[in-house]
């Protein structure tokens, strides 16, 4: 799959875009707040080797996308197996934990190809988790 069609899988109507640097935030801001009140994306995809080294990004076409599950879901989309150490974290289209957010539920994959079908259902799953956190967050007023 190339970058516009990972980014475009990304945009869901309370979901707020963030591109800087060639890489793209993904972030639940149903309520459109998020100047007021940032928080972390529930997606990312990256370009560069800016952030970690880990998945050697400055090869040409490769870019890894980050999505948030849950911890057991992450740790299932893995094979169990959620220690990054345990992986390659330079191969493509390989879903494995995040080289250092995956700890916290993060699964990411380097330029999804054959997962491609696998990776869009867990793009609505993360998008599913954000929502659920952000809604648990919100004052009760604002609840609906």
């Amino acid at each position: 799959m190339d970058l516009e069609t990972v980014t475009a899988a990304l945009r869901f109507p309370d979901t707020l875009i963030i591109e800087a640097d060639g890489d793209v935030y993904a972030i639940c801001d149903p309520d459109g707040t998020y100047e007021q009140r940032p928080r972390n994306g529930w997606a990312t995809v990256v370009t560069s080797d800016a952030h970690d080294t880990a998945s050697d990004l400055g090869r040409p076409g490769v870019f890894r996308l980050n999505l948030g599950l849950l911890r057991e879901r992450a740790a299932e989309v893995v094979g169990g197996r959620t220690d990054p150490t345990e992986h390659d974290l330079t191969a493509l289209d390989v879903l494995m934990p995040h080289p250092v957010y995956g700890a916290y539920g993060f699964v990411c994959v380097l330029t999804p190809d054959q997962t491609w079908p696998q990776v869009q259902e867990l793009i609505d799953e993360a998008h599913a988790h954000a929502v659920a956190r952000e809604g648990a967050r919100r004052p009760r007023t604002q609840r609906s």
